[in-house]
C-alpha cells in the first residue's frame, strides 16, 4: 500500500480520494474547502494543512484542479511549489483537464529536476468517480504508465495509455468534443420527435436499436423521466456541468487551431453550449442543452 498525497477534492477528486482509501492506501488530502477535507477525513483520510504537507513524503501525488494555470502554480510557480518538496522516487499523476501544452511544459520542468509527472485526465463523470469506474487517458512513458496503473485501477475501470506526455489531454479533448456533438444531436432528434407527437421513451428505444444509437441514448438520456438515475430526471442537477463542457470545448478549439484540424461540428456544439451557458444554465448538467431546443 502506498502513501498518496491528493490535492483537489471537488465533485470528482473527493470520491477518487475516497476510493484510494477503500483500496487500503494512506491518503494525505488537501483542498481549500474545509467541508471537502472533512468528507475525506471521515472516510479515514488525513486532512493536511497545506498542499506541501500533503505531498511531502508521498509515494504518489494525485491532483485534480480546475485549469492549467492552477496546475502550473501548484507544482512550479506558486508561493510554495510542490516540485521543491516532492521525492524524486514519487510519481505525480495530474488528473485535471487542462491544455496539452501546459501538461507537456510541467512534465518537462519535472524531468529537468529529476521528477516524474504524467497527465491522466478522466471521463465518466461524478457517478464514475463515486463508483470507481472512471476511464483514465494517460500521457506518460511506458515505465511511468506501469507505475501509475495500480493506483489508477483503484479509481477507474478503463485505463488507457494514450501516448507520451500531453497525449492524455489530447485524447480527453477529442472525447469531450465528440460527447458534446452527440448530446446536441441527440437532443435535436428527440425534441423534433416530441414536437411531432412521439413519446421520447419510445423514440429513444427505436434509435437505440437503430443506426442513431449512441452513448447519450444508452446511459444519459437528456429528456426528463425517460431514464432513472440521470441528471435529466433530477432537474439536471449533478453530473457534468455546462460550464465544464464549455471549458473543455475551448481546449478542443485551441487544439484544433494548433494542429490545423477542421472542427465544424465541434465549433457548432461549442456555440450551442455557449448560448445555453449565457442563459444562466452553466451550473446545470450538460444534457440540459435540450432546453435550447424546447424553449425555441
Amino acid at each position: 500500500m502506498a502513501t498518496i498525497g491528493f490535492i483537489g477534492l471537488g465533485n470528482m477528486g473527493g470520491p477518487m480520494a475516497i476510493n484510494l482509501l477503500k483500496a487500503g492506501h494512506d491518503v494525505n488530502a488537501f483542498d481549500l474547502s474545509q467541508a471537502a477535507l472533512d468528507t475525506v477525513a471521515a472516510e479515514g483520510g488525513h486532512a493536511a494543512a497545506s498542499a506541501v504537507e500533503a505531498a511531502t513524503g508521498a509515494d504518489f501525488i494525485v491532483s485534480m484542479l480546475p485549469a492549467g494555470v492552477h496546475v502550473k502554480g501548484l507544482y512550479q510557480t506558486g508561493d510554495a511549489p510542490l516540485f521543491d518538496v516532492i521525492s524524486k522516487d514519487a510519481l505525480i499523476i495530474d488528473s485535471s483537464t487542462i491544455d496539452a501544452a501546459t501538461a507537456q511544459s510541467v512534465s518537462a520542468a519535472a524531468n529537468e529536476r529529476g521528477l516524474s509527472f504524467i497527465d491522466a485526465p478522466v471521463s465518466g463523470g461524478v457517478g464514475g468517480a463515486v463508483a470507481g469506474t472512471l476511464a483514465f487517458m494517460v500521457g506518460a512513458t511506458e515505465a511511468q504508465f506501469a507505475k501509475a496503473k495500480p493506483i489508477l485501477d483503484c479509481m477507474g475501470k478503463n485505463i488507457f495509455h494514450a501516448g507520451q506526455s500531453g497525449a492524455g489531454q489530447i485524447a480527453k479533448a477529442c472525447n469531450n468534443m465528440m460527447l458534446s456533438i452527440l448530446m446536441a444531436g441527440t437532443s435535436e432528434a428527440l425534441n423534433m420527435g416530441m414536437k411531432n407527437g412521439l413519446d421520447p421513451a419510445v423514440l429513444s428505444e427505436i434509435m437505440k436499436q437503430s443506426s442513431g444509437n449512441n452513448w447519450a441514448l444508452q446511459v444519459y438520456n437528456p429528456v426528463p423521466g425517460v431514464m432513472a438515475g440521470v441528471p435529466s430526471s433530477n432537474d439536471y442537477k449533478g453530473g457534468f456541468q455546462v460550464d465544464l463542457m464549455f471549458k473543455d470545448l475551448g481546449l478542443a478549439m485551441e487544439l484544433s487551431q494548433q494542429s490545423n484540424s477542421p472542427v465544424p461540428m465541434g465549433s457548432a456544439a461549442r456555440s450551442l453550449f455557449s448560448l445555453h451557458k449565457s442563459k444562466g444554465n452553466g451550473g446545470l448538467d450538460f444534457s440540459s442543452v435540450i432546453k435550447l431546443y424546447q424553449d425555441s
